[in-house]
């Protein structure tokens, strides 16, 4: 791997796969990204394509010491496995986030669910719990029907902030795409246009 590779990680949480603004949107970023590093490798994972939720074998598993752990246990994790791996890999993450009923999809809560895990993307300490994955940027793509985003009717956000945060990714920007029910263009006109300021302020990789 070259060592001036900028790997970026792609969450699309929109059930549609086609005409979705969210899904445009994390396409464009990521596109400019590629242009302003030069040297993007991109994973994409579509939690439309289904995604489990904790369930108790789940719980069980990641509650058993991993030395501990049977063949069932490590099947029952061998997804957040996966989940987890991607985005210790990722220097980037580009999270897709369409507002349903005032906060984040469903799919999208379980990809959370997934990868918060103690000992792997956070661990306990005496002061409290300290996140593992420091040294990450985040681009939230957000986009409304008719809700402003940041707004008290914006449940989505804040708590996403909080939970990337809760496991060390703290530099979050986002770019939103809001009231698209009533001003779709002029809406998604405003995220590139703050999106091509965000890239172009962005450092260079190294």
């Amino acid at each position: 791997m070259e060592t001036n590779e900028t790997r970026v990680l792609e969450i699309s949480a929109s059930a549609r796969t086609s005409g979705s603004v969210s899904r445009e949107l994390t396409r464009d970023l990521i596109n400019a990204l590629d242009d302003r590093y030069g040297n993007v490798r991109t994973v994409s994972r579509d939690l439309s394509q289904g995604i489990p939720f904790v369930d108790e074998a789940w719980i069980e598993a990641n509650f058993t010491p991993e030395e501990a752990r049977t063949d069932a246990h490590r099947g029952a994790l061998a997804f957040s496995d996966t989940l987890v791996a991607e985005l210790k890999e990722a220097d980037v993450l580009v999270i897709g986030v369409p507002l349903y009923n005032f906060s984040v999809p469903a799919a999208l809560k379980a990809w959370i669910d997934m990868v918060a895990r103690a000992r792997a993307t956070f661990r306990y300490t005496d002061s409290g719990p300290k996140g593992l994955l420091e040294g990450k940027k985040a681009y939230l793509v957000v986009a409304t029907g008719g809700v402003s985003v940041g707004s008290d009717m914006d449940f989505a956000t804040p708590y996403l902030r909080h939970a990337l945060a809760f496991i060390g990714i703290s530099d979050v920007e986002v770019i939103a795409a809001e009231k698209l029910n009533s001003q779709a263009e002029e809406s998604k006109d405003a995220a590139r246009l703050h999106m091509a300021n965000l890239i172009h302020l962005a450092p260079h990789a190294a």
